[in-house]
């Protein structure tokens, strides 16, 4: 944005106010005016300034967010090519041990044992 000059608001003021009919003249009232119209512009400026490095700062952490995201959302690369190796197979089992069993099905923690058959359903009467 464009700075502000010091007295660049005393001039607006004093031309708005005239518009209205009231003029000012040289006094004390008019030179405090005039420092508090500087003081303003001051103000401003800084104003802007901090808020221009605010905003700096904000879009590059918010690139490296957006980066961020990017990187743990992106679709996985697909799996490599296989190597030249073959696949390794179990080795067979060795003659002084037998083989071992498949283990058996366990049923699952809310599964519950089948009920015994009801007898004929009652009529109410």
């Amino acid at each position: 944005m464009k700075r502000i000059n010091q007295d660049e608001l005393y001039q607006n003021l004093s031309a708005f106010l005239d518009q209205k009919g009231i003029e000012f003249k040289e006094g004390s009232y008019t030179r405090r005016i005039q420092k508090g119209c500087s003081l303003l512009a001051d103000v401003i400026n800084v104003t802007q300034e901090t808020v221009e490095r605010a905003k700096g700062k904000m879009d590059r952490k918010l690139d490296r967010m957006r980066q961020t995201i990017h990187e743990k959302t992106a679709p996985k690369p697909p799996p490599a090519a296989p190597s030249a190796k073959p696949p390794t197979q179990e080795p067979p089992p060795s003659p002084d041990r037998p083989a071992a069993k498949p283990a058996a099905r366990r049923r699952s923690a809310g599964a519950s044992k089948p009920s015994p058959a009801r007898g004929p359903a009652r009529k109410r009467k």
